[in-house]
């Protein structure tokens, strides 16, 4: 498997992940299940994954995030971390290019993630909600743990 791609996937996410509530107790977006949407999605270097699926839901501990799904080669991605909007760095699994993500609040549909490795900036990424909530878009860039650039623009349909 594509190991780069595993390791974006996840880690986007990562932004693709986050937590508490947004504003006087409004929802956040991020919340429920998000589908890969390959054809709309772009990953340099590739190969794209065949499938992938993101769960948010709301903890008392921030937002969980549960990532799945296949990569290009037919082996399973898998991730899992427990995040919040304040800054600090949250341990994510499941990607050896970086292993915390902490990320921030710019609007209630944009969140920016910070990607690290043993403590060291490794990428970012941004996570965008549409307007109607049911596209979500996350863009990263950065490099991976064996030194090769990534600029993916992961594109997820909300089910």
């Amino acid at each position: 498997m594509n190991k780069l791609v595993q390791t974006i996937l996840v880690g986007t996410l990562l932004v693709a992940g986050a937590a508490t509530v947004w504003a006087a107790g409004a929802p956040d977006p991020v919340i429920g299940t998000w589908t890969l949407n390959v054809a709309m999605s772009k990953f340099t270097p590739g190969p794209a994954p065949k499938s992938q699926t993101r769960v948010y839901a709301q903890t008392a501990q921030g937002v969980a995030m549960t990532i799945s799904g296949v990569a290009a080669d037919g082996s399973a991605i898998t991730g899992q971390s427990t995040l919040n909007y304040d800054g600090k760095d949250y341990p994510i699994t499941g990607s050896p290019d970086y292993d915390t993500l902490s990320l921030k609040r710019v609007n209630g549909s944009t969140v920016k993630a910070v990607l690290k490795l043993s403590g060291k900036v490794v990428g970012s990424t941004t996570r965008s909600i549409s307007a109607h909530g049911k596209v979500m878009t996350l863009s990263s860039k950065g490099t991976s743990a064996k030194g090769t650039p990534f600029d993916f623009v992961a594109v997820y349909d909300k089910q």
